[in-house]
């Protein structure tokens, strides 16, 4: 059976003008697909074989092609936006016909030139699409290990959950929601360290370095903010809502109060029922 969106070995079954009349050996000789006269190895015959990859041409019929695709069939690429349209974005993706990002398919609005991540996949009118929801698409058997460091980019972001990312552009991960401090937002790329691997294989992900490590930048975050005050102070702290830190410092609260118990063992900064001071 001749496969849509997948690269395959198919046979020659006989020429035309167009080009030759490909057909998988191992179903029927009836199905068939062409692959234009332009692309045809010089010396291809009659029952020799030819690696091609199928999708639709213009006028919904299957066409072979011997360019190889960016991506095939349930696979994950960064692709540029070749152009917006009244029905969606078109994609280059290395074929002569852009692939289609409905507006369906889109999490945020996308733009010309911009790079964006994507599976592929076949519509309910059985055409190739591009969507930009590829939580499903993602693998869960990443050689990563806890403490390690990835890069990966935001994919999709939820208020209940967290900012999801897809590690390498290839595997699935997430950032909880309490370990995001600063607006995240889909299309941007990020390094963070593997907190844990979970049963399933899913990553989850802090932008954080490990406390002890962190502590001496948090505490310099802190410090240079109060030197830069005008009477040395600020008024905020180990008692302040944990949201106004977040706000404030893009610190968790248990991280801001490591981070002026630093300072105040090395006698840096002195609190206060109003805040903290410099010494």
């Amino acid at each position: 059976m001749i496969k849509l969106g997948k690269t395959q070995n198919l046979q020659v079954a006989r020429h035309s003008d167009f080009g030759v009349y490909l057909f998988d050996p191992d179903a029927s000789k009836e199905d068939q697909v062409l692959l234009p006269k332009g692309q045809v190895p010089e010396g291809l015959d009659v029952g020799d074989k030819i690696s091609v990859f199928v999708y639709k041409d213009s006028e919904d019929r299957f066409i072979a092609t011997t360019a190889t695709p960016a991506l095939e069939l349930g696979q994950i690429a960064l692709l540029p936006v070749a152009q917006v349209t009244k029905i969606g974005a078109f994609l280059r993706w290395g074929l002569s016909k852009d692939l289609l990002l409905p507006f369906k398919e889109q999490t945020k609005e996308v733009a010309q030139e911009e790079d964006v991540l994507i599976a592929l996949y076949i519509d309910k009118t059985n055409r190739l699409c591009a969507t930009m929801k590829i939580y499903e698409f993602l693998s869960t058997d990443s050689p990563y290990q806890k403490e390690d460091m990835v890069t990966g980019r935001v994919y999709e972001t939820s208020g209940n959950f967290g900012v999801f990312v897809a590690v390498d552009n290839q595997y699935s991960a997430l950032i909880p929601r309490q370990e995001v401090f600063t607006p995240l937002y889909p299309g941007m790329e990020v390094t963070a360290r593997v907190v844990n691997v979970r049963e399933d294989g899913k990553l989850t992900l802090s932008l954080r370095e490990k406390s002890f490590i962190q502590m001496d930048e948090d505490a310099k975050i802190i410090y240079e903010r109060l030197c830069c005050s005008p009477k040395g102070m600020l008024p905020f702290h180990d008692k302040t809502d944990a949201e106004i830190i977040k706000r404030e410092f893009h610190l968790s609260k248990n991280a801001f109060k490591r981070a002026i118990g630093r300072l105040m063992k090395e006698n840096k900064i002195r609190i206060e029922k109003d805040g903290i001071y410099l010494l």
